[in-house]
């Protein structure tokens, strides 16, 4: 079965990740692009042979030769757009954050079980062997009891003032634009989720520029303590680590694999025991692109579904709803 794409918008992201991912991924095929600027369809054009151009979103949605939609645009259309898709009765994959608020899931939750489609948010990183394979460390019990995650990811976009992600009416910021990984990560690889948190935030022009969140985190080993960074005025920086009892696991690149730089798994034990795990070459988009095909093809659970997302948005909301401004 190959299931033909649409994508809602030019963005730039869909057409340097997103929509080669589609075009390339196995069981996939680009089809249609919306869009009214025949400049920005061009580029899409160029890898996606014979591509159907349409010049509105609602004609996207009506077309019945797309069975599945990839929507990336600002952060504050992503819900209404998937509830239109998803009625259009399309499959719906969504860029992060999906919502704004996690009660909004309930209405996407809603309309996917009323549906039978598949709706998901965009969070390519669980589908990474990277990251799967930090999940199985910890759940195995490599490096004893989990005792403390520490997260980064920043970079420095003070010199965009136009890019959405520094705009508060497109729901910019750095956490809904990057504290979705710092956070949703280390849900998924730990398997835990937050019981105490303290935030500081510091804002500029009405959009978060730095966070700093800390607290305690609860899984199948216990309680853990967390902490984790996030900045768009910052140095690029991505690391995460998770120190246990009897040892630690590191991964670098984390969330932008391939991108910010080759993806490992460091696994550091006693008596000077480590171990490197690399992922040289892997397209994180374009297996994600394959896992939500294959799910359609085949019934099988999608290894990031709504209820996974809507956990990683509450802990987002936490941390505004709880911050002491810097």
């Amino acid at each position: 079965m190959t299931l033909r794409w649409g994508i809602l918008g030019a963005a730039q992201f869909a057409l340097n990740h997103m929509g080669p991912a589609i075009h390339a991924a196995r069981g996939a095929e680009l089809v249609a692009l919306a869009t009214s600027s025949p400049e920005k369809a061009a580029p899409f054009a160029a890898f996606a042979p014979g591509l159907r151009l349409h010049d509105s979103y609602e004609a996207l949605l009506a077309d019945p030769a797309v069975d599945a939609v990839y929507i990336p645009l600002p952060n504050t259309l992503h819900l209404d757009w998937s509830l239109k898709a998803i009625a259009a009765g399309k499959h719906v994959l969504t860029e992060k954050p999906m919502t704004m608020q996690a009660a909004e899931f309930d209405a996407l939750i809603a309309a996917r079980d009323a549906s039978g489609r598949l709706v998901a948010e965009a969070y390519m990183i669980v589908h990474h062997p990277q990251w799967q394979k930090a999940r199985a460390l910890i759940a195995e019990g490599a490096i004893g009891r989990l005792e403390h995650v520490d997260t980064a990811f920043s970079y420095d976009n003070r010199t965009q003032p136009g890019n959405i992600r520094n705009r508060p009416e497109t729901g910019g910021g750095g956490i809904r634009d990057i504290g979705v990984y710092t956070y949703g990560s280390v849900r998924f690889a730990a398997q835990a989720e937050p019981v105490t948190l303290q935030s500081r935030i510091r804002f500029e022009g009405g959009v978060d520029t730095f966070a700093q969140v800390t607290g305690e985190m609860e899984g199948p080993q216990g309680r853990f303590t967390y902490s984790a960074i996030t900045s768009m005025r910052l140095f690029p920086r991505q690391e995460v680590v998770f120190q246990g009892t009897k040892g630690l696991i590191r991964l670098t690149a984390p969330f932008n694999a391939g991108l910010f730089g080759e993806a490992q798994v460091e696994l550091h034990r006693g008596g000077g025991q480590s171990e490197l795990f690399r992922y040289p070459g892997v397209n994180q988009y374009m297996r994600q692109v394959e896992a939500f095909g294959r799910s359609v093809a085949e019934g099988l659970a999608y290894d990031c579904p709504l209820e996974f997302s809507r956990g990683t948005q509450a802990m987002i909301d936490r941390v505004f709803a709880g911050a002491t401004e810097i």
